[in-house]
């Protein structure tokens, strides 16, 4: 009996103290300072911005690309289809801005079955400068944001990406994803970053062209379906590393349904699982519902009150709520709730992750596959 109470409290104490180590070091990453000079200064940078329909903000989102505060930079938006609505968007907002350099390619290059990375290349093949980012739609990028991804560049950097944040949420279906971004996935992210584990996430992706190109080009990220995924793989394999923007760059989310919100969550859980099996199989130790339940029975057992697992899990998950206040992230009474529920339902998403492969992305069916290869 006294080896199972402390196994069960070992376990919970070792669960406690890498979710503490991951908040603290999230913590440290992303404290509020001014922006570092970067070793490289300021260089010439093409922003490639894939775009496909109208997300939540949308003009706000695109917007934010011409009022960057960088001496030289071209935008080029992609679109795959000269009918997609948010084609006029693009073209007013490129003619209200004549003094930046900007463009729209369309057209589709198909490189693979990433509708995504296939409307990319065109603009990859267009750009004219040497730094390359590759940066999603539905993000809104501050003045500083290219700074913001050069200045953790060195010389064993071969790629710097940064996790997006749930931001504007307007229903809770949206909260509940603004739990899953943010404290849960971007809190990882940026633990695996702070050991040296880095890895890509496709939102924004800060490239040089050279290591790409050395590498097969923009059509090697079809390599895997997830090109984040592909990302990861090549930059590792050419002895290099991923590294996080000390900064989240805020998803702008609007009114999100339930379905919606879990067809998301199953699609990334079944690229994960497809692109990093051993990492994906460790996640179902995630969340903080085992070790408050192993905490609680281990008390149970000891003669001490039950209500000791719930006075851990109110510890636990009120370090995620002082992460998201600390941080200025979106916060309200109903946060620790729905970190509650997301952790309820992580290993169902986690069985869904292992049970399938088929998902769906913006209309597109799609299968998950990655390279056997890499």
């Amino acid at each position: 009996m006294n080896s199972l109470i402390w196994l069960l409290t070992g376990m919970s104490a070792i669960a406690a103290a890498i979710h503490f180590a991951s908040i603290a070091l999230t913590a440290h990453k992303l404290r509020r300072r001014p922006v570092k000079k970067s070793p490289h200064g300021a260089p010439p940078v093409s922003l490639v911005r894939p775009v496909c329909g109208l997300d939540a903000e949308a003009e706000a989102t695109l917007r934010s690309s011409f009022r960057l505060d960088y001496p030289e930079y071209e935008i080029l938006f992609c679109a795959a289809q000269p009918n997609d609505p948010v084609v006029p968007l693009v073209c007013k907002l490129i003619a209200e801005h004549p003094l930046v350099a900007a463009r729209l390619l369309v057209g589709d290059d198909v490189v693979s079955e990433n509708p995504k990375l296939n409307n990319c290349v065109k603009g990859w093949h267009g750009a004219k400068h040497e730094w390359i980012v590759l940066s999603d739609s539905n993000v809104i990028l501050p003045p500083d944001y290219l700074q913001r991804l050069f200045e953790v560049w060195d010389e064993e950097t071969g790629l710097v990406c940064a996790p997006p944040l749930g931001a504007s949420p307007q229903s809770v279906p949206a909260e509940f994803e603004c739990a899953f971004l943010n404290e849960y996935q971007a809190r990882w992210q940026y633990f695996a970053d702070c050991i040296g584990a880095g890895f890509a996430q496709g939102k924004s992706m800060l490239w040089r062209r050279e290591l790409l190109d050395a590498n097969g080009g923009i059509a090697a990220l079809g390599a895997e379906t997830a090109e984040d995924a592909a990302s990861t793989k090549i930059v590792r394999k050419a002895g290099y590393s991923v590294r996080l923007a000390d900064v989240c760059f805020a998803q702008p989310l609007g009114k999100r349904g339930r379905g919606e919100v879990w067809a998301r969550q199953v699609r990334w859980a079944r690229l994960r699982r497809v692109s990093f099996p051993l990492c994906f199989a460790l996640e179902i130790f995630s969340g903080g519902i085992w070790p408050s339940l192993f905490v609680a029975l281990a008390a149970h057992l000891a003669g001490l009150p039950l209500a000791l697992g719930l006075l851990f899990a109110a510890v636990w998950y009120g370090a995620e709520a002082s992460l998201a206040l600390l941080s200025g992230w979106h916060w309200n009474w109903r946060a620790p709730f729905l970190y509650v529920l997301r952790d309820l339902v992580l290993p169902v998403l986690w069985f869904e992750g292992w049970r399938g492969r088929a998902f769906q992305w913006r209309g597109n069916a799609m299968v998950a596959a990655a390279n056997t290869a890499a």
